[in-house]
């Protein structure tokens, strides 16, 4: 077997500067907390002010401050007091556009922080709105797909490109009529303590971090109808690397945490560590490669995922054409899920989207290409439980067909986009080279299929595996493969 070694950065170590400086009251500059006057030029005046004379904080008591967009300014930070609130105004003009429409931008500043026990809210159900308004007056001008503006017009709270000592601490942030945060090609940032609720319209990504290095998010709490923790890679010559996901707890109508599904360079040197996912529509965890980019060091340890739809799905795509992706050396151990029997996100506000039905419920599954596999995973300390009850009159794959499960090298990455699929616990097509040590897969109700499938895999030992189901069968069947060995 091929091995290679995993170093990490210890980001913990990192010394992340909080900016120090003199503390200024934002009423000194007249921007006023009665959730009304439009505070878009006062703010910006004292980010200014407070920049231009050394740096410092610029302190928000008890209230409702409103206003557009702002852009935060090195050296300066933002101290949210317990009450305080920066309210997003609802008019879709007050908000600017930078590649993305957002509430705060940061763009190429150092030493920021957004700090403290205060909440922003970008009261996003009623600024998409009143774009959906303006575009069908015909005085704005959209793709408007799907009945809704684009993403990119919709202001998010933050977008941060190119900024590097970043801290943001302890606030709320609620209610973003797009992706919630982005920060794009940063360095050194650090996200801790925060919550985010954000269930107010589509796309509401919980953190986007894309081709940044030195990342940690630590003690967080995201409830995002999209993806609650997503890591993208949108320059084919950046790498989002060295990033620390740790004791964060999860719920997303979409995927708990996911990285990937623009992966145009890479990903390296990921840590995802004593997370909880839960109400999960989609994968508690996805990684993919589908843009011609990679997937590469990566350890995941002491998952925990309840009432989600889906455990892991690892992907390698061709969405790019001539372009492949490239995925190797995956660690996941500790790994305890409960995937639901029926929507998990039933309920809340924007649900995920009822797609590739009729079909069972889905297995884990390590999708790669046939000229591109999946390559050196070890999987240690796994338990999922299924609740079972496949019907076999959903269009059932048998054993002997495996080969006309469709490869779909250019659809966008899911668990379910190959539909059917022949196996209840895992499916491993075009893989090689993985490892399995005390592995217990159980089922609830009887089903028909078999628990494990692998096919086109190859160097592949599973050890110490428990399968649980009412019905006994033979729970590993192997297609194509060569030195599968179950100990």
């Amino acid at each position: 077997m091929h091995k290679k070694k995993y170093l990490f950065i210890l980001l913990l170590s990192l010394p992340f500067t909080i900016v120090s400086g003199k503390d200024y009251p934002a009423s000194l500059f007249n921007i006023y907390s009665d959730g009304v006057t439009l505070n878009t030029r006062s703010i910006q005046y004292a980010l200014n002010y407070i920049h231009d004379n050394g740096g410092g904080r610029l302190v928000f008591h008890v209230g409702r401050y409103l206003t557009g967009s702002v852009y935060l300014r090195s050296n300066v930070s933002i101290e949210l007091k317990e009450g305080a609130g920066l309210i997003g105004a609802l008019n879709p003009w007050e908000y600017d556009r930078k590649g993305w429409t957002a509430l705060l931008f940061g763009l190429d500043q150092e030493n920021i922080a957004i700090t403290g026990k205060g909440y922003i809210d970008g009261q996003g159900r009623e600024v998409a709105r009143n774009f959906v308004d303006v575009i069908h007056r015909g005085i704005y001008k959209d793709g408007f797909r799907y009945d809704r503006p684009e993403a990119e017009a919709r202001p998010m709270i933050f977008y941060l490109k190119g900024c590097k000592d970043i801290l943001i601490r302890g606030i709320t942030i609620k209610n973003s009529s797009s992706w919630v945060q982005t920060y794009d090609q940063c360095t050194d940032l650090w996200l801790d303590s925060i919550y985010v609720d954000s269930k107010a319209y589509w796309n509401n990504d919980g953190i986007d971090i894309v081709d940044c290095n030195g990342v940690k998010i630590t003690n967080s709490y995201i409830d995002a109808s999209d993806d609650g923790i997503c890591l993208k890679s949108h320059d084919a010559s950046k790498v989002c690397k060295n990033v620390e996901i740790i004791n964060n707890t999860i719920r997303s109508s979409a995927n708990g945490i996911k990285f990937g599904t623009a992966s145009y360079g890479g990903f390296s040197n990921v840590r995802i560590m004593n997370n909880k996912v839960y109400n999960t529509y989609r994968s508690a965890i996805t990684f993919a490669a589908v843009d011609g980019g990679f997937v590469e060091d990566i350890i995941v340890d002491s998952l925990q995922a309840f009432n989600t739809g889906n455990a892991v799905f690892l992907r390698i795509g061709e969405r790019v054409p001539g372009k492949k992706g490239r995925m190797e050396h995956i660690r996941i151990s500790n790994l305890y899920a409960e995937i639901a029997a029926t929507k998990p996100d039933a309920g809340y506000e924007y649900e995920g989207p009822v797609e590739d039905m009729p079909r069972n419920i889905s297995p884990s599954s390590f999708a790669g290409l046939p000229d591109a596999f999946i390559r050196h995973v070890e999987m240690r300390n796994i338990e999922i439980r299924y609740p079972g009850g496949g019907d076999p009159h959903f269009a059932a794959v048998p054993l002997n067909a495996l080969n006309k499960i469709p490869e779909k090298a250019t659809a966008y990455p899911e668990f379910s986009m190959f539909g059917e699929l022949p196996a209840w616990g895992f499916f491993f097509k075009h893989v090689e080279d993985v490892r399995i040590e005390n592995m217990l897969l159980s089922v609830k109700k009887k089903d028909f299929r078999t628990a494990i499938v692998i096919d086109n895999g190859h160097d592949i030992t599973i050890s110490k595996l428990v399968v649980k189901e009412p019905a006994k069968k033979v729970p590993v069947f192997s297609n194509r493969s060569t030195r599968v060995v179950i100990k």
